[in-house]
């Protein structure tokens, strides 16, 4: 049973995505790249955003339980997307975690490690896509 629930519409990559309770309204459109005008945002920055922000969150989670102080981390993550040779697309990701220097690079590693076991995104991702993880 799902403690939370987000629902939100979209027409596709030439249109606006829109969540069940008005808070998101994004234009959406397609990348210069994929022969679009770029004018709006399109699904891979939303996913992008979306697991950043959980990283980092799930990051902050893992980070009391060993006692460290991550509140000046952050997370980007990077989504790209790339034919699969099979005349469909794939996605793939890499995070780019900035800690404090107080954290020993060991450390670090093992938390941003711990993270990427109790991330959603992470999880739902874990075989499905290769996800990079990189400690700056």
């Amino acid at each position: 049973m799902s403690i939370y629930t987000a629902i939100a519409t979209a027409a596709g990559r030439d249109s606006r995505a829109i969540s069940s309770d008005g808070k998101l309204d994004l234009k959406l459109a397609r990348q210069k790249e994929l022969g679009g005008d770029g004018e709006g945002t399109n699904p891979e920055q939303l996913f992008a955003a979306g697991y950043a922000a959980c990283f980092t969150s799930a990051m902050q989670l893992v980070a009391r339980s060993q006692k460290l102080d991550v509140a000046d981390a952050s997370v980007t993550a990077e989504i790209g997307l790339s034919p699969n040779g099979q005349g469909g697309f794939q996605l793939e990701a890499t995070l780019r975690v900035e800690l404090p220097d107080t954290i020993a690079p060991q450390a670090a590693r093992e938390l941003v490690e711990a993270t990427h076991q109790v991330c959603p995104y992470s999880n739902a991702t874990r075989g499905n896509m290769p996800v990079e993880l990189v400690i700056e």
